[in-house]
């Protein structure tokens, strides 16, 4: 997702710069748009910098590059079209009434009218400016029109004085913007213990066990939880994928160090997604040097910790959420687990169908609980993590029902 934070002239400017890294945090682009007036509070190399996006301050090019440039010419819609919101913030007494009156002389203002995205709008100004009948009838002009304002909050003003017009705080602003992006705040407050990729267990020095898995489900599940609020813990096996920018993340390579990464956490976590496909046997003695190909290669294997039986048992209050992946009797053998370890619920697919499940973007799953069975139709890994997740709110406010009754 990319949201495009425009930051328009006003000493609460800076703090833009923090809004920028929360954004990512939760794993959106940001490309930041600058008036003239916010120059000269903060440099656009700052924003620059921290987003590692082009930072643009002009509708045009610069006075001094009077080459043609039809990029120029069309950014606002470009920009327009590739966002997923619009965020002004701080916005100042005057960008609120260009918005509200519909002009087009500035790239923020013209961008406004181009793009069909959300828009959220954190004020900050004077108190005597916020309370003018001027502003508050622009305000209410863009609130019929589908924006959505991010109150000021009260207090001492750069100015001095004292009153409504401080801009309100970032969390509070990128919650505004999580929402107006579909993402509810509804994990805020918890902490998710996710395990992803696939483990390696050795056999000498350059050859190991492992499976096919990528790390893409895990790595998806962690990003849609810490945009829904939650602090997320993130073991996660050898993957060539970025980690979610606020995910603590922690890397291992086998199952037992997995297992010792996710048993040090347990006690942290309030809900454990468990996706990790954990290799079931390790090679019995590892070999000091490498096996020479004419000596032969004859393996004894023995079990690997089982992580997912040994979470279960030791569990408190936690909600822990298993994966199977399967190839025949798909439902029957999710039942038996779901029963065997102990789980809250149990999110099952049949890898042997091509182009879904491991090394794929796409995925099809069936979440069964003790209540319910839901099934998920082929879609991205992405909204997987989000029927997912919403699951697990469901079992979250039953077991709270039910400890109420």
């Amino acid at each position: 997702m990319k949201v495009a934070l425009a930051v328009t002239g006003g000493i609460a400017a800076y703090k833009a710069a923090e809004m920028v890294r929360l954004l990512q945090d939760r794993g959106i682009r940001v490309q930041v748009i600058m008036t003239r007036a916010a120059q000269e509070f903060v440099r656009p190399l700052t924003f620059a910098a921290l987003s590692g996006e082009k930072v643009i301050t002009e509708m045009f090019s610069a006075a001094e590059d009077r080459r043609p440039n039809i990029e120029s010419a069309i950014e606002h819609i470009a920009v327009a079209q590739a966002i997923d919101a619009l965020l002004v913030a701080p916005a100042s007494a005057d960008s609120l009434a260009r918005l509200a009156q519909g002009m087009a002389s500035d790239f923020l203002s013209t961008l406004y009218l181009a793009t069909t995205a959300p828009v959220v709008v954190a004020p900050a100004m004077n108190v005597h400016m916020w309370n003018h009948p001027a502003t508050q009838k622009n305000l209410e002009i863009l609130r019929q029109r589908g924006v959505q304002i991010v109150e000021p909050g009260e207090g001492y003003l750069a100015c001095g004085m004292v009153g409504a017009g401080r801009l309100a705080e970032n969390e509070s602003i990128v919650a505004a913007v999580l929402q107006a992006l579909g993402a509810s705040q509804d994990l805020a407050g918890e902490t998710v213990l996710v395990t992803a990729g696939p483990t390696r267990e050795k056999i000498d020095p350059v050859r190991y066990i492992s499976n096919r898995s990528s790390g893409r489900m895990g790595y998806a599940l962690a990003e849609a939880a810490l945009r829904r609020g939650a602090r997320v813990l993130l073991v996660s096996g050898p993957t060539s994928l970025n980690p979610p920018g606020a995910a603590e993340l922690t890397r291992v390579e086998s199952a037992e160090q997995m297992r010792d990464a996710v048993l040090n956490f347990l006690s942290q976590a309030t809900l454990v997604i468990k996706t990790a496909a954990v290799s079931d046997y390790r090679a019995k003695s590892v070999a000091d040097q490498k096996i020479k190909r004419k000596a032969g290669l004859a393996l004894q294997l023995e079990p690997t910790p089982d992580i997912l039986q040994e979470i279960a048992s030791r569990k408190q209050s936690q909600i822990v959420i298993g994966f199977a992946a399967e190839t025949e009797n798909v439902l029957e053998n999710a039942r038996q687990k779901l029963a065997a370890k102990n789980l809250d619920a149990i999110v099952v697919n049949d890898v042997s169908r091509e182009g879904v499940g491991f090394d794929s973007d796409r995925n099809q799953v069936t979440i069964l609980s003790h209540d319910e069975v839901v099934e998920i139709p082929e879609t991205s890994k992405w909204e997987v993590a989000q029927r997912v997740l919403d699951q697990v709110v469901r079992i979250r406010e039953r077991r709270k029902a039910s400890l109420r009754a």
